[in-house]
């Protein structure tokens, strides 16, 4: 049974890759058509800007088979024993949580919108605009803290002038970088989903929006290159 569940759950995990990429299409579509539509090509803009609605709607239907992948990892990660600090071990914690919670939530509204059930659909996007924004911005401080302990690790290696493990931090941290520039800029997207009257909610032109997209989502497709690259050489 174990096996068989842990054989679904690497299936379903196999289109990460591909999400990555319609995630990029998608928001830089939206760039590209929201500064024309504004300028000398409307006609083109609004194709484009109708071209990036339906990857998104593309995405949130393939996310409804991503709570058994979340599951698990949740469950993997438990209250997070393996980590070194406890402020990293409660961060990632809650973020899992918010994570969990967000899958349902969004299920329930686009059911609502393809009216499989009866519900009212701007209601579940609204919450499940709050976690993930709950979600990012609880990523950007575990970031922040791992920041910190890399310093305090980068300090010692200093001190101890060993050259190898200083270029591994450095790596480590740029890379958390990165994270906090992803999350920031699709924390400034997902306030602006969220309800009318909080900051800058419902003010982003649809260009803006998919600018922070474009960004968060080629920073992981670098990430991902990264990774791969790392996992090749390592073999």
């Amino acid at each position: 049974m174990q096996q068989s569940v842990e054989s679904l759950v690497s299936l379903l995990e196999s289109y990460r890759g591909r999400d990555k990429v319609i995630r990029t299409l998608c928001y830089g579509s939206q760039l590209v058509g929201g500064l024309l539509s504004q300028r000398t090509e409307p006609a083109v803009g609004k194709s484009l800007l109708l071209f990036s609605a339906q990857l998104s709607h593309c995405r949130t239907v393939l996310r409804l088979f991503d709570d058994l992948s979340m599951l698990a990892y949740s469950h993997s990660y438990g209250l997070g024993a393996e980590e070194e600090d406890v402020g990293v071990r409660w961060i990632s914690v809650l973020t899992n949580m918010a994570d969990q919670l967000y899958y349902p939530c969004e299920h329930i509204a686009w059911a609502a919108d393809t009216q499989l059930i009866k519900a009212q659909s701007d209601r579940w996007w609204g919450l499940s605009t709050v976690l993930w924004g709950t979600s990012l911005l609880l990523g950007i401080l575990r970031s922040v803290r791992v920041l910190q302990l890399l310093k305090k690790k980068l300090k010692r290696c200093e001190r101890d002038r060993a050259g190898d493990s200083r270029s591994l931090l450095r790596q480590q941290m740029r890379r958390e970088l990165l994270s906090i520039l992803s999350s920031a800029a699709d924390l400034s997207n997902a306030v602006h989903w969220m309800p009318p009257g909080f900051l800058w909610a419902g003010r982003f032109p649809n260009w803006l929006v998919g600018l922070m997209g474009t960004v968060s989502s080629l920073i992981g497709l670098i990430q991902t290159s990264a990774s791969s690259s790392s996992q090749s050489d390592s073999a």
